[in-house]
């Protein structure tokens, strides 16, 4: 456990508004054609942020290995080394093109469990299935995409002309996406992104009832922990493929996973009942609205949510960006001038 009350009162979410400030600076990467910079932007801003939490962190969900990030790679211990010890899982950008081409769907995500609560998914792709509450034990990857509408459509109390599936729009989808118009439900195609998706299946009013395909194995681990929190149900199977499958094998192997071709359930994903979610939109997207600005202020949307508890918060906050001292931290201005 976090350590109950002062854990989550004392680091989160309240220490995020250092977080969601420096995020404003991201929001001026949008639409400028350089995904690198957004990314780096995003990682610093997130990094900068752990400076400040009192926790024992090791990132298990990261920007890759030692070698292939400065920083937030995996295995790298963050926060002030204080306890409770915890599993860090992070995204500080996810949908690096989206925020460099101006599109909708950019969000900034983490999640904390207590340590060894987390799958260490290595960076590769994960057959995903996410569904909302009321589909709960109803559907399954080894099932056939049809029978897995059909359950939804009865849990939801649908017509399968009602059903709506978010799907990833890749080549390799091309079989899925026939088959889910051949059974007659609707298709919302995503170019990148599909954390925000994932979760937004566990809203009734947000026009997703499930999320289908493969993406990166990460980004499942951390949509399988917001899930958690929202008594949502998730699948993932990892997919080890073409001339990296046997590397991505002895990955998975060095990570504790000995069979590669496993259906990992919500409870193997993400162990803990005592888990938090916290995301921050930087272009609206199914589940927050981005970043915006009116007169020298900016205006950011915040989802925090805890398993443990039930509660789900909506922050909606107002930066009077004149009175931010933190946006002349040298770090982000570096990046994003």
């Amino acid at each position: 456990m976090f350590g109950g009350f002062e854990f989550w009162n004392g680091n989160w979410p309240w220490n995020l508004p250092g977080l969601r400030k420096r995020l404003l600076w991201l929001r001026r990467a949008v639409g400028k054609g350089n995904k690198d910079a957004a990314d780096d932007a995003a990682v610093t801003a997130m990094r900068v942020m752990f400076d400040t939490v009192s926790v024992d962190g090791l990132v298990v969900i990261g920007e890759g290995e030692m070698d292939e990030a400065p920083m937030l790679y995996i295995g790298e211990k963050v926060g002030i080394g204080a306890a409770p010890a915890v599993d860090i899982a992070v995204d500080p950008l996810e949908g690096t093109s989206i925020v460099a081409k101006g599109l909708t769907g950019a969000i900034s995500v983490l999640a904390v469990a207590p340590r060894s609560s987390l799958l260490h998914a290595p960076d590769m792709y994960m057959d995903k299935i996410a569904v909302g509450p009321e589909c709960r034990g109803r559907v399954h990857l080894e099932a056939t995409v049809k029978e897995n509408l059909k359950e939804v459509a009865r849990a939801l109390d649908k017509l399968m002309s009602e059903v709506t599936v978010v799907i990833l729009d890749r080549p390799r989808h091309r079989e899925i996406i026939e088959e889910v118009r051949r059974a007659g439900a609707r298709i919302k195609l995503i170019t990148d992104g599909d954390v925000s998706p994932g979760v937004a299946a566990a809203y009734e009013d947000s026009g997703v009832d499930i999320l289908m395909g493969i993406g990166g194995a990460p980004e499942g681990v951390i949509t399988a922990a917001a899930l958690k929190c929202l008594g949502g149900d998730f699948q993932g199977r990892l997919c080890p493929e073409g001339d990296e499958a046997p590397e991505e094998i002895r990955r998975c192997h060095e990570m504790g996973i000995s069979d590669v071709n496993k259906v990992f359930s919500l409870d193997e994903l993400v162990k803990s009942d005592d888990v938090i979610f916290v995301a921050t939109g930087i272009t609206d997207s199914f589940l927050l609205k981005g970043v915006r600005y009116h007169k020298r202020r900016g205006i950011t949307q915040t989802l925090v949510m805890r398993s443990t508890s039930g509660t789900i918060r909506h922050i909606e906050a107002y930066h009077h960006l004149d009175k931010k001292p933190l946006f002349k931290d040298q770090r982000i201005k570096i990046i994003m001038e």
